[in-house]
């Protein structure tokens, strides 16, 4: 079983997703350019909502600095072991087959044990290693030499019930594959349904403190910047993801916090210069029971406002026609289906149900999958 999130959001000039240059990213599609948000980009913007919406000890955190917070764990609970708090940090990790050496970032991190690359690990799991850690330093382990038998027992932290974003989000460690976790969730990159050309605002500030005589910019530059309508797409595997939550009512939780974080964030990029922050005009949701329908191909022609309707509303138009074609064509119709709307004509999202208010979608969404999932407990 599937729940697909279709939103169309209007987004005024703007950068919230920039390539190599500092521009904003784009794809061409349909042999159009689109203006493009990046599914790492929007996934960062929900987990950073994720902590609002769940408890601190369903989730996790993604960071190259375990060491220290395990050692941070450590100490807090026995702060006889502070000063070999590190020692015993760096040990457990090393037994998971995560590496970890001295950073040469500048600044307060230089010199702070830290992994190659980025570990997504759950509190839970990092509570859970700081006691295996402090239980070495009780029974005389020598954090150099850490047997077989300890190592398996650090192995078994990451079994079981998984943090929600972990196991919405997956989790890849190189160095330790038996750890990894599939992603139950995929997020799609945004695109826009309009075709975009990029612009520049070229912009000067004065020097508030300058002589009277002095009658040159403090300083000048560029910045680079589009205007769209996104068009934006993900779908959450909600059987895989009880599964690794080993419960429905866990399970219809976490997917409904998917929900609202995936539709009522937004990234950070360049927000103090443009003011971006927006919400969906269009939101469509549809619980299935066969597979994920990407309704991308609704924009493979660009869309283009008219005199009297905007992009948004014939984007909105043809959203809905792409999903009848192509469950009918297949049939494969939605089980049910909701949307939420603003600022179009919300008859024109009818084939996805009745229209409702924001909370009653959570609320509808919830109580949907959390009876889909409750027979198969």
């Amino acid at each position: 079983m599937y729940l697909d999130i279709y939103a169309l959001e209007s987004v005024p000039p703007s950068n919230i997703n920039r390539d190599d240059t500092g521009s904003p990213k784009t794809a061409v599609y349909g042999g159009a350019l689109r203006a493009r948000v990046s599914s790492q980009a929007w996934k960062r913007a929900m987990r950073e909502m994720f902590p609002s919406l769940l408890p601190e000890g369903q989730l996790g955190v993604r960071t190259k600095f375990v060491v220290p917070l395990i050692a941070e764990r450590i100490a807090a609970k026995r702060e006889d072991l502070a000063d070999r708090a590190e020692d015993f940090a760096r040990a457990v990790l090393d037994a998971t087959g995560i590496k970890s050496t001295e950073t040469d970032r500048k600044g307060t991190d230089e010199g702070t044990l830290a992994t190659s690359y980025l570990v997504f690990i759950a509190n839970r799991e990092l509570d859970d290693l700081a006691d295996i850690a402090i239980a070495w330093a009780d029974e005389g382990v020598d954090p150099k030499k850490v047997d077989a038998k300890a190592k398996k027992a650090v192995q078994q932290v990451f079994k079981g019930i998984q943090a929600v974003d972990i196991a919405l989000f997956g989790r890849m460690l190189a160095d330790a594959t038996d750890l990894n976790v599939d992603a139950c969730a995929q997020v799609a990159h945004a695109i826009s349904v309009n075709e975009i050309s990029q612009e520049y605002d070229y912009f000067t500030a004065v020097d508030d403190c300058a002589s009277d005589d002095n009658a040159g910019a403090g300083m000048l530059g560029t910045v680079s910047f589009n205007s769209s309508t996104l068009y934006r797409y993900a779908t959450v595997n909600i059987d895989a993801l009880a599964e690794q939550l080993e419960s429905a009512e866990a399970a219809a939780a976490g997917v409904a916090a998917f929900v609202e974080a995936f539709v009522t964030s937004m990234p950070s990029g360049k927000q103090n210069t443009f003011a971006n922050r927006t919400l969906p005009n269009a939101v469509a949701v549809s619980l299935r029971e066969d597979q994920p329908i990407n309704l991308a191909s609704a924009f493979e022609c660009p869309v283009y406002a008219e005199r009297d309707r905007s992009i948004t509303q014939i984007a909105a138009d043809r959203l809905a026609s792409c999903a009848r074609d192509v469950e009918a064509a297949y049939a494969r119709p939605a089980a049910q289906s909701w949307h939420v709307s603003y600022g179009i004509d919300p008859a024109s999202l009818d084939y996805f149900g009745a229209g409702v208010s924001f909370d009653a979608l959570m609320d509808a969404v919830r109580a949907a999958v959390g009876a889909a999932l409750a027979p198969k407990e």
